[in-house]
Parts: C-alpha cells; sequence; structure tokens
C-alpha cells in the first residue's frame, strides 16, 4: 500500500522522532570539511554521510528521516548499495532538497529571495523516482536596519507556496522552511515581531496557492535573540515565545513542526525543543529537523579517519538520542551528562 503525503507528513513528526538534515550543497559542507582539515571530495562527501546513515541505532530510534542534497541521493556506499536503501532499510524517510539557493533581490539591499521554481516540476518527478518522499525548500528572512521589508517576506512566502503545491502536485511532502536569522544583535522581542509577520504571510500565501497543509510540515526558526545582542534570553523564555508565535500563526491542520537550529548551540537547540514540548498539550507535534547541531560532534569526531567512524557514529547517536528525548518533553541535564 502506498502511503498518503498525509502520513508521510505524521511520520516524519513521529513521536521521540526528527529528521537530519544532510543537505549541505558542495560548497557548505566544505566549510565543514575545512574546520577539521578534509579535503572536500565527492568520495569524502559520501563517506561522511554514509556512517551518519549506517549509526543504526540513532537512525531506528530517533531519526524519522533525512534530508538530502542531489549528489547524495544519485550516491552509492562504498560496498555499492544506495544511500536512499540504507536510509530506507532504517525505517527512516529519504527527502531531497530543491531550491538552488539565494540571489539579491533587486532594489532591497541586504535581503534575499531564494530561487528554483523553474523546472521543479519535472526535478521532483525525477526525484520521487529516486526514492523521495519529501522535500525540503528554504527561504532566508535577514534582520537589520530598516529590514525585513514587506517585499522581501512577501516574495520569499510566495516562492514558498509555488514550491509546496508543485511538490504535492507531484507526490512529496514539502517541509516549508521560512527561516528568520540569529545573525544580528537584534532583541527577542525583534525577532518575535519578525517570525510573526513571516509566519502570517507565509501561510495566507500557502492559502491562496490552495495548498491542503495536512500535506505539509513547517520549519522555522525559535524565537530568540540576534547573537550579537547583549541580552540573551534564558531556555524557558524561548520556549513560551516561540510557542506563543506558533499558536497565533500556525494552523492546527498542520501535522507538525520541525524547528531549524539555525547556529544555536548543540546543546540550547534540544533544551529549547523539550522545555516546549514540556509545556502540554500542543496542537502539533513539535520536533526537530537539525543539520549542524546533530553533525557538529560526530564531524570532528570523525576528522575523516576511517579509525575514528565508531566513535563519530556515538557522538551521533547521543545528539539524535538527546533530541529524541526533548520531542518527547523529556530531555534533561542529568541525561545529557549521564550518557
Amino acid at each position: 500500500m502506498t502511503q498518503s503525503l498525509a502520513e508521510i507528513a505524521r511520520a516524519m513528526v513521529a513521536p521521540g522522532k526528527g529528521i537530519l538534515a544532510a543537505d549541505e550543497s558542495s560548497g557548505t559542507i566544505k566549510k565543514r570539511f575545512d574546520g577539521i582539515k578534509v579535503e572536500n571530495t565527492e568520495a569524502n562527501r559520501r563517506d561522511y554521510r554514509e556512517m551518519l546513515f549506517r549509526s543504526t541505532d540513532a537512525m531506528k530510534t530517533a531519526i524519522s528521516g533525512v534530508i538530502l542534497y542531489d549528489e547524495t541521493i544519485r550516491q552509492k556506499a562504498k560496498d555499492g548499495t544506495p544511500l536512499t536503501k540504507i536510509i530506507q532499510d532504517t525505517g527512516a524517510l529519504a527527502g531531497i532538497k530543491v531550491d538552488a539557493g539565494t540571489k539579491p533581490l533587486p532594489f532591497c539591499p541586504g535581503e534575499v529571495v531564494t530561487e528554483g521554481l523553474d523546472g521543479l516540476r519535472d526535478r521532483i518527478k525525477e526525484y520521487v523516482g529516486l526514492g523521495a518522499k519529501f522535500a525540503k525548500w528554504r527561504a532566508v528572512i535577514d534582520i537589520g536596519k530598516n529590514i525585513p521589508s514587506y517585499n522581501c517576506i512577501n516574495a520569499n512566502a510566495q516562492a514558498l507556496a509555488r514550491y509546496a503545491a508543485l511538490c504535492v502536485e507531484g507526490g512529496l511532502v514539502p517541509i516549508v522552511e521560512p527561516e528568520v536569522l540569529m545573525d544580528g544583535d537584534h532583541d527577542i522581542d525583534t525577532c518575535e515581531a519578525v517570525t510573526e509577520r513571516v509566519l502570517k504571510e507565509t501561510y495566507s500565501q500557502l492559502y491562496y496557492a490552495k495548498v491542503p497543509l495536512e500535506q505539509t510540515i513547517l520549519k522555522p526558526n525559535m524565537v530568540v535573540p540576534g547573537k550579537k545582542c547583549a541580552k540573551q534570553a534564558s531556555r524557558q523564555e524561548v520556549a513560551e515565545r516561540t510557542v506563543k508565535i506558533l499558536k497565533r500563526c500556525v494552523p492546527t491542520a498542520v501535522p507538525g513542526i520541525a524547528f531549524l537550529s539555525g547556529g544555536q548551540s548543540d546543546e540550547d537547540a534540544t533544551a529549547h525543543l523539550s522545555f516546549m514540548n514540556a509545556m502540554g498539550p500542543l496542537p502539533w507535534a513539535l520536533s526537530f529537523s537539525y543539520g549542524r547541531a546533530l553533525q557538529a560532534a560526530a564531524l570532528k569526531a570523525w576528522g575523516g579517519k576511517t579509525d575514528n567512524v565508531a566513535a563519530a557514529q556515538r557522538a551521533f547517536t547521543h545528539r539524535a538520542r538527546m533530541n529524541g528525548a526533548a520531542a518527547l518533553g523529556k530531555w534533561s541535564e542529568q541525561l545529557e551528562k549521564a550518557a
């Protein structure tokens, strides 16, 4: 029996599980590899990701799906097994990043819009053939002097809505990702106000595009102060403000919200999610879709060496389990230390 898109969306935010974002472009992963002095070759990219996907304990217990990059969804492991099969054999779903990155928005200095709608219908068809069950498109909203503008929020929300409609039409669950960046020195009030504007506009455009929300997942930022803000917020405040804004903006038809980590520390990303889930029954499942916050410790432990694979897998499994606990509201600092 083929699963409906609504069933796939629910499986993506299954209790105690979340999504591994392994969709770094070749350029982005180069920055990660530079940090551990590993050459950015196709073989190294494959070996690194194969190592994560073969962390069977983590994958089976805490990972519901993996977002892949165009190169990765086509790659085979060292033994010839397609990477998508390794993922599927753990019970997780394979997903694909379909946007083409950001470009400057004309007449809006300091603002960008995500491109990639041209030819998307055909790409979706190909990705479905390669085993993808869901897709991701990231919009980027920066906070600064006189930004974001309405034009930037609207242009990105429209693109997200068109992408989501094409995905549902083509048989993929769309992850809708409007990310308000935490770069800068803005305070938490500003982040809260901008996040509310962005989410309201996004859901307006999804409505106009007739996207069935039951077949989608939201991947938002949390409400946090900018990294350079002198006054940082407590974990409890981040959780309370984020839930408040989600309740104002996200229809209950959406099955789940899988947060991005957006530059938070590994432990903060886990703690914030757990505090939100501990706040009691919410209209949607709250989960994670982390890249760096799931991978940083494993990447460091691996260092490009075969001898370190087991240690790196242990590091990845630990973070995956901690976030799995957070998705149930059951993470604690004691649990973090005990492991």
